[in-house]
């Protein structure tokens, strides 16, 4: 696995939406939120960053683009998007530093979103692994576009509405024949799911610290076949900016448990709720705690 260094930073995703204005946003009125984004990222001084996700929530930015599907409602079959969905903010994001990582909504929590009303599926179950195949194509996209990781988001699994067997069936499809390295990000408390989580098919596991911290010991006590740890010491449900001290303290406990050559660090989730100086400052503090650490091995 090709990472920028030992114990890099990441982002689980998104961050605030700043839309440009002038006559430039009439035409695209994302795009200076992506751009300004990647910068506040690299500016932080984040390892691997994402594109921010800036153009809608984790759920309508996919299967607004599928067929079948139509305002959260499932119509008819579910097909792939007939164009790439993610990947020109990705590969802009690419212009600006090697290390990427394409960020996909799972096809479990995107279910869970939606409304069936259709006789072609039974139960939910059956709309994920179509919604895994849709998720495939764009799988590939992003793995060709050259991205260090490709993240599946997976909120909904630490609340059992939707079993860990169903998505591990649903990540095999989404990852056939693509040799990036691949990761699951689940937020939440993972106790009652650890067995199954920790042996899904992906090569990084991304959990929550900051906030769950009993998570730590679960998982510490797994067996982890080699997987890489994406350990969240960042709150992103608090808009308090912890100091460099506290975070120091998480990084190095999550060192103690998995060792400093297994783990990446980040935020619990996505910092898209604060304002965009809290969520640099939070990505900041994080990048210089990680460094203070660093060091200090």
């Amino acid at each position: 696995m090709d990472l920028p260094c030992i114990m890099p930073t990441t982002v689980v995703g998104s961050f605030p939406c700043v839309k440009g204005t002038g006559i430039s946003s009439l035409i695209d009125p994302y795009k200076k939120a992506v751009q300004f984004a990647v910068a506040e990222q690299i500016r932080a001084g984040v390892d691997i960053i994402s594109d921010g996700q800036v153009r809608a929530d984790m759920v309508q930015a996919f299967v607004s683009k599928l067929p079948g599907i139509s305002d959260k409602t499932v119509l008819g079959k579910i097909g792939a998007a007939d164009k790439p969905i993610t990947v020109g903010d990705t590969k802009y994001a690419l212009t600006k530093t090697k290390y990427v990582k394409g960020i996909l909504t799972g096809p479990c929590t995107l279910a869970y979103a939606l409304h069936v009303d259709t006789p072609i599926y039974r139960n939910k179950e059956e709309v994920v692994m179509d919604l895994a195949a849709a998720l495939h194509q764009e799988a590939k996209y992003l793995a060709e576009t050259g991205v260090a990781i490709i993240q599946v988001d997976e909120p909904i699994l630490s609340t059992g509405a939707i079993s860990v067997d169903t998505a591990r069936e649903a990540l095999k499809i989404i990852f056939a024949g693509i040799k990036t390295p691949s990761c699951i990000h689940t937020c939440g408390m993972l106790g009652e799911i650890a067995d199954s989580w920790t042996k899904l098919p992906v090569d990084i596991l991304d959990f929550e610290y900051a906030v769950s911290m009993e998570n730590l010991s679960v998982l510490s006590k797994r067996d982890l076949a080699g997987k890489k740890i994406g350990c969240g010491c960042v709150k992103s449900s608090d808009p308090h900016i912890e100091s460099v001290k506290e975070i120091e303290e998480r990084i190095t406990a999550c060192v103690d448990a998995f060792g400093a050559e297994n783990i990446l660090i980040d935020p619990d989730c996505g910092l898209r709720m604060h304002t965009p100086e809290t969520a640099f400052e939070k990505l900041a503090r994080m990048c210089e705690a990680t460094k203070n650490v660093r060091e200090r091995l």
